[in-house]
């Protein structure tokens, strides 16, 4: 039986990563802290994981995850509010699927799209 999934997605520098989503979007550091290659966090009930990847180009990056929410008005205005980027073509808006989202890019290119059933 399946109980859950981890994306898994590069990182440049674990300490930029690592500052992006524990300081900036609340995420905790789960693991090994020594491992510099490798970097786990979670929030609430998701995990996401990083491998490092240094050669990468991050314009050429099309790591993506998307994370369900239940509050996405309020998580919206939060980022809003700590002055987060959020994706020129990723405002909060209601898409055709039944989703309202939002995106924005964590400091490797990889594309955090956050959603909620409507």
């Amino acid at each position: 039986m399946f109980t859950a999934i981890n994306p898994k997605i590069p990182m440049r520098n674990r300490a930029i990563t690592r500052d992006f989503y524990v300081n900036k979007l609340g995420f905790r550091e789960l693991g090994n802290v020594e491992f510099a290659a490798y970097l786990m966090v979670e929030k609430d009930k998701i995990e996401i994981h990083f491998f490092e990847f240094k050669e990468l180009d991050p314009t050429e990056n099309y790591g993506q995850v998307y994370i369900r929410t239940d509050e996405i008005d309020g998580l919206y205005q939060n980022m809003l509010d700590k002055q987060l980027s959020i994706h020129p073509a990723g405002h909060l808006q209601i898409k055709p699927w039944g989703q309202k989202e939002f995106s924005m890019l964590d400091p490797d290119n990889n594309l955090l799209t956050f959603g909620q059933r409507l």
